[in-house]
């Protein structure tokens, strides 16, 4: 009987998954429920079941291209494993590594000279291996292997299988666990100790109350998750994240331990390989930060484990926003140069951006054995942002940041010789893209470190070529003595190809990713001035029927003259140039960006001629499911130059008139139904989707996914937002959308991950504002996924997802919908 009445009930339904849909719904009424993973949309499906491009690693020596591959999406299973989440650490307590690495399942490596492919033999037992780290010489390579028990170490050479190092259990917790030494044969490691005893045991009963108080200085307290709570919380910290600094040669096997036992937040091999420059964290431990603000000394270790120098950073959670700590910070080696240097920055303005100082920061630079006296590389007007140390000596690219702008400039400098004044090379918006001069290639080192390719004097900038009619990627060779700049490649305008490394020093050969809309993504060979692609990967699109949706790119004009853009997506069979072409109902999905002038705000930011990709539960998919889809819709919110957060005084008015511009584009093409447009976002974007809800009427419904919603509970300041709740507090109420949940009339859908460690956006936020809109008469359905973060990552979670956005923009977006006024009584 109830199989009859349910085949003649969807025999006569126009949409049985709006059906189910709906019956879930009155399944759970106004009660809560769990219910089973959805699957994912029909035309989802072909690309569920395919694997990701894989991930490509070239040799040093670039003479072998290794090839990884991965799975698409975790299973649920894999995500529910037990963790442990300590000071802003998640961790596998099984065998002391990350939760959830990345792993790959397969090994390829190709010769480039010839074009074989040799498979490289994984374990059979667990294949779960992390990319490997090729070594110096390029001739090895190593890895680590995600076991039950323990992350072991494996090391590859060309030729031979992959074999583990026999009797090494790797501390994974706090990301990298091995380095190459740069003699290419040992590595060295951080190892679990080897008499670290028993896990501790909780107490049966407090000892006492856990007691905090203020201290002298005005520091704001920020919102952190994971974070140590009790005395038990700290001997835990101390036993899964300590570890042995272990040299191990990966010929022999032979380990060799380095000091003592400490909790490593870093360490890095001197280029000489004589020397370690480590950090390592100390307590008191703080119950209101995560790790990276705990005190830590940085010190420099011979090969025998002795220190040569030391220096000490307290905690620094109580710093600023915007400001530094006193001491020196941003300790590293340089990558060339004899002997050995480490460098460091300094603040000049004791870390305050309000002090009015000549300089702000200046840049240190020690000689080994260290026990000499360092010598300045240069001054700062402003914050240090980064430097590029070129591969030759004399020659580093310095850049500062000025916060009240939102400005970088670069300058060229030469380390050793200090009485050369500094150039200023570049000097642009940090959002500048039109006018960005590109980033300099690196190449790694024969010592195995990094630095800047500098060929007679010239180096080698890689660019995006953003222009208004979207990306054009270049090649260019600029000489550091005239100046003069030389084209070496420019993406041609009916594709998207960009360099990904350099074959010879020259820079006349190089590798390329080339793509088109409808062309899979592959690397090529290319020479300069030679149309020709010699190709060296052969990667083929996993789901080919999604190459039906077609995409455009659109530009058009705010109603205050800032310029605006985005990627249209249109259904498979939509054809713009026939006159009789329906309306469709259409989706805008976006995210929020702050600029500090117009012009760089309404400047294009991606190319109509890339590959389209279909990531997790990306609201591209709505395309097949009969919507318009604008994808990566520019939503700025412009400000003055130097009113730094200023430009949230007009947060709302402003992602109204760029959704109001946005949607009258395809109105006027003929492409849109503007009486049916759907909203949605994640993060921020979700934060926009429901403040677009309550402040406009443009929209019937909305997705939300993993956002925040009162701002409130971020009162020392959120995204680019620098006053506090107190300083600002109607910008602060003005962007609580959960104050304004009354407004909030039309259908929202809110999706959160259970387990979201991002700082802004827990999962409360989500939860009260479904509380709020339920207790306002409104229409809301809330969806949480178990053992999730703030990216979806498991393979029914993102089904489900997907599931739910086409069921709930079906029903209130593409159908008859409820009106808004419904729920006003």
């Amino acid at each position: 009987m109830a199989g009859g009445f349910w085949d003649d009930f969807c025999q006569h339904t126009v949409n049985p998954r709006a059906v189910i849909f709906g019956l879930c719904i009155l399944s759970i009424g106004q009660a809560q429920a769990q219910q089973k993973y959805l699957d994912p949309p029909e035309a989802a499906k072909e690309l569920f079941a395919s694997r990701p491009m894989p991930r490509v690693s070239l040799s040093p020596d670039q003479r072998h291209l290794l090839v990884a591959e991965e799975f698409r999406f975790r299973r649920i299973v894999e995500m529910a494993q037990r963790e442990v989440a300590l000071a802003g650490v998640r961790l596998n307590p099984s065998n002391n590594g990350p939760t959830h690495p990345d792993y790959y399942f397969r090994l390829t490596l190709k010769e480039l000279s010839t074009g074989k492919t040799i498979p490289i033999e994984l374990p059979n037992a667990n294949r779960r291996v992390s990319l490997p780290v090729w070594s110096p010489d390029g001739k090895k390579f190593a890895f680590l292997q995600y076991g039950r028990t323990s992350v072991a170490l494996w090391v590859g050479e060309l030729g031979r299988a992959p074999r583990a190092i026999p009797g090494v259990k790797l501390n994974a917790t706090l990301g990298r666990s091995f380095q190459w030494m740069p003699d290419s044969q040992n590595l060295l490691c951080l190892t679990v100790p080897d008499k670290r005893g028993s896990v501790p045991t909780p107490p049966r009963a407090p000892v006492g109350p856990v007691v905090q108080e203020t201290g002298p200085r005005e520091a704001p307290v920020l919102t952190y998750p994971d974070l140590l709570q009790n005395e038990h919380d700290e001997k835990l910290f101390d036993y899964y994240l300590t570890s042995q600094l272990t040299l191990v040669d990966s010929r022999t096997g032979r380990l060799k331990f380095l000091g003592r036992p400490s909790i490593f937040a870093r360490y890095d091999v001197s280029p000489d390989g004589r020397y370690v420059l480590v950090e390592r964290v100390h307590p008191p431990y703080s119950y209101q930060a995560p790790i990276q603000f705990f005190p830590r000394s940085i010190e420099v270790w011979d090969p025998r484990g002795e220190v040569k120098r030391v220096d000490i950073r307290p905690a620094t959670e109580d710093v600023n926003t915007g400001g530094v700590p006193v001491q020196p910070r941003g300790h590293h080696w340089r990558p060339t140069g004899s002997p050995v240097s480490v460098v460091w920055v300094e603040a000049l303005d004791g870390g305050d951006p309000k002090s009015e100082v000549k300089f702000r920061d200046r840049v240190m630079m020690l000689e080994a054995p260290f026990n000499g006296r360092p010598k300045v590389v240069t001054r700062l007007n402003h914050r240090f942002s980064k430097i590029d140390w070129g591969e030759t000596r004399n020659v580093a690219l310095v850049r500062e940041y000025e916060s009240s702008r939102n400005w970088h400039r670069t300058w060229l400098v030469d380390p050793d010789n200090p009485d050369i004044p500094d150039r200023l090379l570049w000097n642009h918006a940090v959002a500048e893209r039109y006018e960005h001069p590109g980033h300099p290639l690196m190449r790694q080192l024969l010592n195995g470190k990094r630095a800047m390719r500098v060929h007679n004097r010239s180096i080698y900038l890689n660019g995006n070529g953003a222009s208004p009619e979207g990306d054009r990627p270049f090649l260019d060779k600029l000489n550091l003595s005239t100046f003069d700049r030389v084209a070496l490649f420019k993406c041609g305008e009916d594709s998207y190809e960009a360099v990904v490394a350099l074959l010879n020093d020259e820079g006349t050969e190089f590798v390329t990713r080339h793509e088109t809309p409808e062309a899979h993504p592959n690397y090529f060979r290319r020479i300069v001035g030679d149309p020709e692609r010699a190709p060296l990967t052969v990667f083929k699109d996993p789901a080919e029927s999604l190459r039906e949706v077609k995409k455009r790119l659109l530009t058009y004009t705010r109603e205050d003259g800032v310029k605006l853009s985005c990627l249209l997506h249109l259904p498979p069979n939509y054809d713009l140039d026939d006159p009789d072409r329906p309306v469709l109902p259409t989706i805008l999905w976006a995210y929020p960006r702050e600029f500090a002038g117009g012009a760089v705000a309404g400047q294009v930011a991606n190319s109509p001629h890339r590959f389209t990709s279909f990531a997790g539960a990306s609201p591209r998919f709505l395309a097949l499911e009969g919507y318009a889809v604008l994808d990566q819709v520019a939503m700025p919110v412009v400000g003055e130059a130097g009113a730094v957060g200023a430009a949230n005084d007009t947060f709302v008015e402003q992602i109204v008139a760029n959704a109001e511009a946005a949607i009258a584009a395809v109105v006027d093409m003929g492409v849109c139904d503007e009486r049916r447009v759907g909203v949605g976002g994640h993060s921020y974007g979700a934060f926009m989707a429901v403040m677009l809800l309550a402040n406009s009427d443009l929209f019937r419904a909305g997705v939300a996914r993993s956002g925040a919603y009162n701002r409130t509970l971020t009162p020392f300041g959120f995204q680019n937002e620098r006053r506090t709740l107190w300083q600002a507090p109607q910008v602060y109420l003005e962007m609580s959308p959960l104050l304004a949940v009354p407004k909030i009339r039309d259908p929202l859908l809110l999706i959160h991950g259970e387990k979201d460690n991002n700082p802004a956006t827990t999962p409360e936020q989500s939860k009260r504002l479904y509380h709020a809109i339920k207790g306002n008469g409104g229409k809301a359905r809330i969806v949480m996924l178990p053992h999730e973060s703030h990216t979806y990552r498991a393979r029914e979670s993102v089904g489900h997802t997907l599931a739910e956005m086409v069921a709930w923009f079906d029903k209130h977006v593409k159908g008859e919908g409820e009106s808004s006024e419904e729920g006003e009584k």
